[in-house]
């Protein structure tokens, strides 16, 4: 007899867990059961289903694990046969018209992590409807009942599992999106670093085709990241930015450990926030491409953006955190880009979701086409748009002090007194208080167990002020 399978939850970046604890092969099985189940029930099973994974620790078994499920509910499986990007498994749920894909990874999270992002139809993220449907699935098993498998081997032998390679189709997707001609011309320098994850081949050969001079650090496999956080931000870019500036590269492009997010080293080996380079491509899509279109961000992205869309006679829409909201917007408004300010973006014509590897390549390209260095263009943004200042601060909470928060904060809506006039207070996701010059908010992570602060303000002090405020509101430890 099985023992009771311990909770699977989505949050807003799919299911995520401590391998070894909730992240098992019995409840990987049970979620794979549960999916199969509702697409068999919705239809679509004998449409099939994409899986892939990144390079973490059992991610490659994790997906032999899935597809086994799959085969035992008569869903086929076309199993990507390397480890490969999540944006990578997303294009190939697009482009082979399947009802539904998933990618074993935790993206950015620590190395003990590990789970599982559902695709849906043209490759979107999964709406939260969708993951509160496998929920009630995997609820509805039997605690003692063993998902029905047919092993790996036989499910090949039977036609039930084929394995695929879409990274030709992918790459070339990307490069013919992109102004070639313009990268080759410019001759740049690119340091890649991959944080041990899944870009480096993706990005290699998009920057090798376009004639870059490509290093390349962090790339072999290590389950472990070297030891740090797979998140390419101030903290962890420390050995890029010294190879940059070691080698006078035009600039240095990290990615996440599933190469949906990126992170970027300008040529004075300044990292620049996601904010800032949200900003600088869709400035460079309506000034220099010409195109037109909104612009949409999350409650945690910069209102630069909103000004740049004044500017053209665009709109800025906000959606709350998790990107299959910004994939939803885009597609209800016609945006031009989305984006987040961890560093996830995509632009309308490719995928639905975020592609690190897409948004490296169209930097690149700006880098090109606009001739001038990527600290000039963003000091030149500064002086058009104003510079806005963002602290971002991260906090561990016990069980009690989370009921706490939530009743203070979002059931009595209790604030602090702020030093500055309150335009309007939103709860859509969390807390947000919008001032005339910025904003605070507070909101629990859906991928990790803490509680985020953000506040961006037209000076560093006044962000760190308003977000110690609520720091110190909320009992929170520093």
């Amino acid at each position: 007899m099985s023992v009771q399978a311990k909770e699977v939850k989505f949050g807003t970046g799919g299911w995520r867990a401590v391998i070894g604890d909730v992240f098992t092969r019995r409840n990987v099985q049970r979620l794979c059961a549960a999916l199969a189940r509702k697409m068999n029930d919705e239809g679509v099973g004998k449409r099939g289903i994409v899986i892939g994974y990144d390079r973490r620790f059992l991610s490659d078994l994790a997906a032999g694990w899935a597809a086994e499920v799959f085969a035992g509910e008569g869903v086929p499986v076309r199993l990507i046969s390397r480890e490969a990007p999540t944006p990578l498994i997303m294009y190939t749920v697009k482009t082979l018209g399947v009802h539904y894909g998933m990618a074993v990874t935790a993206s950015h999270n620590p190395a003990i992590y590990n789970g599982v992002k559902v695709f849906e139809y043209g490759g979107r993220d999964a709406v939260e409807t969708t993951t509160k449907d496998i929920e009630r699935r995997i609820g509805l098993l039997d605690s003692t009942e063993d998902p029905k498998i047919i092993p790996l081997e036989q499910a090949y032998d039977r036609g039930l599992v084929l394995d695929i390679n879409p990274f030709n189709q992918y790459i070339d997707s990307i490069v013919s999106q992109i102004d070639i001609g313009a990268i080759r011309d410019a001759e740049l320098h690119i340091a890649l670093d991959p944080m041990f994850g899944v870009s480096r081949t993706s990005l290699q050969t998009i920057l090798l085709t376009a004639r870059c001079e490509v290093d390349t650090i962090h790339e072999r496999h290590d389950t472990l990241f070297g030891g740090r956080l797979p998140s390419p931000d101030s903290s962890t870019l420390q050995a890029l930015r010294e190879f940059v500036l070691e080698n006078g590269c035009d600039m240095g492009v990290a990615t996440d450990g599933d190469a949906d997010r990126i992170g970027i080293i300008d040529d004075r080996g300044t990292f620049i926030h996601p904010n800032q380079l949200m900003v600088m491509l869709y400035y460079y899509l309506l000034k220099y491409k010409g195109w037109h279109g909104p612009v949409v961000r999350n409650i945690a992205t910069t209102m630069v953006l909103d000004r740049v869309a004044a500017s053209f006679g665009e709109k800025c829409y906000e959606v709350p955190v998790g990107f299959k909201y910004i994939s939803s917007k885009m597609a209800e408004t016609d945006a031009l880009i989305g984006g987040e300010s961890s560093g996830g973006l995509t632009v309308r014509g490719h995928i639905s979701g975020k592609d690190g590897i897409y948004a490296a390549a169209l930097l690149v390209e700006m880098r090109a086409v606009a001739g001038k260095p990527l600290s000039a263009i963003s000091d030149e943004l500064y002086e058009l748009f104003g510079r806005m200042y963002m602290i971002e601060k991260s906090y561990g909470f016990s069980p009690e002090l989370r009921t706490d928060i939530q009743e203070q904060l979002l059931v009595r809506r209790e604030l602090p007194e702020f030093p500055l006039p309150v335009v309007k207070v939103s709860y859509e996701d969390g807390c947000k208080v919008y001032f005339e010059n910025g904003w605070l908010s507070a909101r629990f992570s859906g991928t990790e167990p803490l509680i985020r602060i953000f506040c961006e303000m037209p000076t560093e002090a006044e962000a760190d002020e308003l977000a110690e405020l609520m720091r110190s509101f909320l009992n929170l430890n520093r």
